[in-house]
């Protein structure tokens, strides 16, 4: 018989073994990195996030945490999440997936095996190759939520993807209860554009000189122009692509290009971020030198606030 002490060493050990072993345990979750089925994103935290760090992007936000929201909080979703995310470089884009991903899953850090960046330039860099690429894109999709039905994946550079390469993940977006046994309900898919960034800043600045504000822009008119424009257009990755014929894309989300003052709240918070009192001088200085389109108004940073922190380290 036992001694009292190594029973409860034994029973003990059994149950850590348990938790260990089984796939969704709150200690293997603390441990190591695993997909918790259970829902774990603090919706609260993640809009403070997207307010308080995103500036001059009030429309990406508002539909991004509408489109997290409903995707998240329903037991079944019947497709998965789609948003294409649209504007000039620096203006959030990158940023806002970051930050999606850093909320979506426990402990407050990223579960990076069950976040999947994919970036055109480095994954998929030879046109000629592209039926290896799509072999290889649809088995690691299907591969990943298989493992991790909570599975987030990010397509970066689309505007450089090979023409008809993202139409090979086309089955996995539609409205299927399962594919060979898998669902794909709760996966997320992000597409990072610069294409169509040219239409909206046009759009914007037509709104500025009939001396409209940018918060009236309306909403759908953005995502109807966005759709055609990306469509036709040859630069990018949804060129005459299935995905936009079909309707899977969800969300075309606009990033409008930003002003003086949103490029100014970029500086601040780099200050801040590298240990620096604010110096208003010198955002004042950043500022004004980055804002440079179109070339007489100087309205808009052609850059977004992509070299602030370069700037400022200087």
């Amino acid at each position: 018989a036992l001694d009292p002490l190594s029973t409860s060493i034994l029973m003990g050990g059994a149950a850590v073994a348990w938790q260990l072993l089984s796939p969704h345990s709150w200690l293997k979750c603390s441990l190591l990195e695993c997909c918790n089925m259970k829902d774990t994103l603090n919706f609260s935290v993640l809009r403070m996030d997207l307010e308080q760090k995103v500036f001059g992007q009030h429309l990406a936000v508002q539909t991004v945490l509408r489109a997290l929201g409903a995707n998240v909080y329903s037991k079944r979703p019947k497709k998965p999440l789609v948003m294409s995310f649209h504007g000039w470089t620096g203006t959030g884009k990158s940023f806002v997936s970051r930050i999606i991903a850093e909320n979506l899953y426990q402990l407050n850090i990223p579960r990076r095996r069950f976040v999947h960046h994919f970036s055109t330039v480095l994954h998929f860099p030879h046109a000629s190759h592209v039926r290896l690429y799509k072999e290889q894109l649809q088995n690691w999709i299907q591969g990943n939520v298989s493992a991790c039905p909570r599975s987030l994946f990010i397509f970066s550079e689309m505007d450089q993807m090979p023409h008809g390469l993202i139409d090979s993940i086309l089955p996995f977006l539609g409205y299927h209860e399962e594919i060979d046994g898998v669902y794909y309900g709760k996966a997320i898919f992000l597409f990072l554009n610069n294409a169509g960034g040219d239409k909206i800043t046009e759009i914007a600045l037509d709104y500025w000189r009939r001396q409209k504000r940018r918060e009236d822009i309306p909403l759908k008119e953005l995502q109807s122009l966005m759709a055609e424009e990306i469509f036709s257009n040859t630069n990018s990755g949804f060129f005459r692509s299935q995905l936009i014929q079909k309707n899977l894309i969800d969300y075309f989300i606009p990033f409008l290009p930003l002003e003086y003052k949103h490029v100014r709240e970029c500086v601040r918070e780099e200050l801040r971020l590298q240990g620096h009192i604010e110096d208003e001088d010198l955002m004042t200085e950043i500022a004004l030198a980055m804002t440079d389109y179109p070339s007489e108004e100087r309205l808009y940073s052609s850059k977004g606030c992509k070299t602030v922190a370069s700037r400022v380290t200087l």
